[in-house]
């Protein structure tokens, strides 16, 4: 194949990556759904390989579960699952936020203060599923500055299984995180408070994982709807 083609491929490949990604993160497509490859080819005008190619990409990051003969279901993690991504992110987090404020510099501030004000103002507009998106890619951006592209690997990973969590198991009250609680870890990390920073994450998360009610429901969602077909 030549360079050109198999870089147009992958362009495409990754815009149907990000919109699925995009439409669970944003609780658009929820736990259980079945992502028929016919359907989505249709829909992004592809073909059912490309689609294919994409929704394993999405398996290997467990945000996508495939059955043989069944096909492909977006991911949807048991109670035991969820307790058990809280513990990782737990483990993770205040390692991401000690390598921070090792490496904080100014700029590293500004990212994640600019980062704050897109949430803040996604709220004052109610825009629900911008919160959501924005408030899992503020755990993201912690890890992308850390600089460790294997933490920061994982922890894209564990936010958005922590999305599907929420939808399958969250109280109605606390469906994203909380604001005050990130400009708390934000002034924190801009302190090199290295204590309160560690801190603050464990209570935050502690906030989350203690809203979650372990039952949940499946309803069918309409995939041409989703991807404005």
């Amino acid at each position: 194949m030549p360079p050109e083609v198999r870089l147009e491929r992958e362009t495409a490949n990754d815009d149907i990556y990000e919109r699925i990604y995009g439409a669970i993160v944003e609780h658009r497509l929820h736990p259980g759904t079945k992502l028929g490859e016919d359907r989505l080819a249709n829909i992004f005008g592809v073909s059912r390989a490309r689609v294919r190619e994409v929704l394993a990409r999405l398996a290997h990051e467990q945000i996508v579960d495939l059955y043989p003969q069944r096909g492909a279901f977006v991911a949807k993690p048991s109670p035991e699952q969820a307790i058990d991504v809280f513990e990782a992110r737990r483990l993770i987090e205040p390692a991401l936020l000690r390598r921070l404020i090792h490496t904080l510099t100014s700029e590293k501030i500004a990212r994640l203060r600019q980062h704050q004000e897109l949430e803040l103002d996604a709220r004052r507009r109610d825009d629900k599923r911008a919160v959501v998106r924005l408030s899992g890619e503020f755990h993201q951006l912690v890890g992308v500055l850390a600089g460790n592209a294997a933490l920061a690997r994982s922890m894209r990973e564990l936010s958005t299984l922590t999305c599907l969590i929420i939808i399958l198991y969250d109280a109605p009250t606390a469906s994203s995180c909380r604001a005050d609680e990130h400009s708390e870890i934000i002034d924190a990390i801009a302190k090199r408070d290295t204590a309160r920073a560690e801190r603050l994450m464990r209570e935050h998360l502690d906030h989350i994982e203690s809203s979650l009610k372990l039952d949940s429901s499946t309803e069918e969602v309409d995939l041409e709807a989703v991807f404005g077909s």
